[in-house]
Order: C-alpha cells, then structure tokens, then sequence
C-alpha cells in the first residue's frame, strides 16, 4: 500500500503541511511512523478524502452533458494566431489547456476572466505512477 510524507499529502491536495497535520490531530486521517521514523498517511486513505472533500465550481454553461470529464473554471489566457486558438484555463488546482480554432474563440468571447467549462473526451487516458523502492 502507498503511503505519503505530510509534505507529499500536502503538496497533492494544494494545502499546506499543517493542515495535513491539523487533519490528523483531528481524526480526519491517520498517521503512521515510515522506517525513518517520518510521519506518513495511507494513500487509501488520502484518496478518499481529497474525494470527499473535493469541490467543484458550478458549471457556468448551465448544459447537461452525457461529458463526465467536465472542469468548470476561469479562463487565464487566450493566444490567437492565425486559424487557431490556444486557452488556457484554471479549474480548481487543475491547468487545462485546448487549442480550438480562432474563429470558435472569437464566437464564444473567449478571454482573460471569462467563466467556462473544458469538457475531454478522450477514447484512450495514460496513467503513470512511481516505482515504490
């Protein structure tokens, strides 16, 4: 089973260590000592809380989408150059980035501060973990 330093958790859940640690003082999770005698936590555990507790931001498009892979967030850049467009976009602790063409983002008055939603659609997602040594 994976466990993670205080520090890791903290760093993945885009909180800072002590919160980490107040949330073990609380019982939110549980700590355990690693053989170098560094608290730790079960990434079991650590999964199911950054689940439980994840939020979302309302989708602003008010669409109902068969899309499961929607991220409601807050457009950050725009480069148009030529035919296309690249948006950069900002949804929760997550960076997402579509290139569409300009003249979809000129229709959809895309730019610096706009509410949106990136929907991915995707017939084939990697997944990539580390070796435990």
């Amino acid at each position: 089973m994976s466990r993670l330093r205080i520090s890791d958790a903290a760093r993945f859940l885009g909180v800072s260590d002590d919160t980490v640690r107040r949330w073990v003082s609380d019982g939110r999770l549980t700590s355990h000592k690693d053989s170098s005698n560094r608290a730790v936590v079960e990434g079991r555990e650590l999964a199911a809380l950054a689940q439980s507790s994840a939020g979302s931001l309302p989708d602003p498009s008010g669409v109902v989408s068969s899309a499961r892979n929607r991220f409601a967030g807050l457009v950050t850049d725009v480069v148009v150059d030529g035919v296309m467009a690249q948006v950069s976009m900002q949804c929760g602790p997550l960076r997402v980035v579509s290139l569409i063409s300009a003249e979809a983002c000129r229709q959809l008055e895309l730019e610096p501060g706009t509410l949106a939603t990136a929907s991915v659609k995707a017939t084939m997602v990697s997944i990539d973990t580390m070796r435990e040594g």
